[in-house]
């Protein structure tokens, strides 16, 4: 065991123990990548830098009155980008679990980003309050003097119109993020409407957060054992019949019937479902205006969700390719099991043109959640 180990037991100590011990396979960017975690999680250690003041009280509102480069002893946070499989997950397993920080949180960044519009137009309800962004950068930084973001992305305008302000607010109140990403600072939010007004949040982003690329040769998402049929090609009868006999195992004798699943006021019919599982075709999840929380709904209510008929993918359906991006980033990160009859396979599904790019992350996700260890993980919700 090193003196690293022995004094600062930390991200290091935990990864060098893996590769030791053969579950994970040295690698020198991730091994860097670890380092930088490493010093992180040393100037962190006991980092609570308002422990016991109610989120509403005198210090606070100080610290609302404070530009951000005003506030003291507020360490960088750290993003880490990578490609699809390089082991960004895994890294941030280790520092969450090894970082000694009493209020720290880790969430994936579509989940926080509903959380937060949920919770700004419930403040903003309020006649008293003026601006909902003080009150709730202050709820966020109570809960949290460390966030930690899986998928950090921005799509949606929405997002981009309350991120700046509200990042700024959660720096100034001594909040350290980190976060995983499959895109660089610059190129976020890129080709958008609007983007002009979110470049400062760019340049915010990069001043609070050293910038890490992760460049790993090796996806480790690849060449996993594949156990049960859940992806079935082509999307004819025999795939129809194919996703039928997975529901009929799946459901255990339940009759299968319509479902409701309500959402912020708002009602999404579930066409059929049963005993946990929850079957759709692909129009209805993917060319219906439906969003991130309409997908979290589905992967934290059902554990298991059939598809039938999904096309092939290109610029031409686009806004059907964004959503689906969506719903199968809210099934893996509630480990939600996917079985579906497909126009191909995943690698295939959408072979070029804008948004192809993107989509090679949806394509090592859905690889992995064919394999025997994904589908063996319990749901969560």
């Amino acid at each position: 065991m090193s003196k690293l180990e022995k004094i600062e037991p930390g991200v290091m100590a935990a990864y060098r123990t893996r590769v030791a011990a053969g579950l994970l396979k040295h690698d020198p960017a991730q091994a860097v990548a670890a380092e930088h975690l490493q010093d992180l999680w040393a100037k962190l250690r006991g980092y609570d830098p308002n422990p016991k003041q109610p989120p509403n009280g005198w210090f606070a509102r100080m610290l609302r009155r404070k530009p951000v480069d005003e506030v003291q002893d507020h360490p960088n946070g750290l993003y880490i980008v990578g490609e699809v499989g390089r082991g960004k997950s895994m890294l941030m397993d280790l520092f969450f679990e090894a970082a000694e920080v009493p209020r720290k949180k880790r969430i994936h960044f579509h989940d926080f980003m509903q959380q937060a519009h949920r919770r700004f137009h419930e403040i903003k309800r309020n006649p008293a309050i003026d601006d909902p962004i003080p009150p709730l950068a202050d709820l966020i930084a109570g809960e949290a003097a460390l966030l930690c973001f899986d998928e950090f992305q921005v799509h949606d305008i929405v997002d981009a119109m309350i991120l700046g302000r509200l990042f700024e607010a959660l720096f100034a109140r001594q909040v350290v993020v980190v976060a995983t990403s499959n895109t660089l600072p610059d190129n976020l939010y890129e080709g958008k409407p609007g983007r002009d007004a979110f470049l400062p949040f760019i340049d915010l982003l990069k001043k609070r957060l050293d910038v890490l690329v992760l460049e790993s040769e090796q996806d480790y998402r690849r060449g996993r054992e594949h156990g049960l049929k859940a992806w079935v090609v082509p999307a004819d009868s025999r795939g129809d019949a194919a996703i039928d006999r997975v529901f009929e195992h799946l459901t255990e004798g339940h009759t299968p019937k319509s479902e409701t699943l309500l959402i912020q006021g708002r009602k999404l019919n579930v066409p059929l479902a049963a005993n946990g599982v929850a079957r759709f075709d692909f129009e209805a999840l993917c060319k219906v205006a439906l969003g991130p929380g309409d997908y979290l709904a589905i992967a934290t209510h059902f554990h298991t969700l059939l598809i039938d008929g999904i096309p092939r993918l290109s610029p031409d359906n686009f806004d059907e390719a964004r959503r689906f991006v969506t719903l199968i980033d809210a099934l893996y990160e509630h480990r939600c099991k996917l079985y579906a009859s497909a126009a191909a396979y995943p690698d295939d599904l959408y072979r070029a043109g804008e948004g192809a790019s993107i989509f090679e992350r949806t394509a090592s996700r859905l690889e992995e959640m064919q394999s025997e260890t994904y589908l063996a993980l319990p749901h969560l919700t």
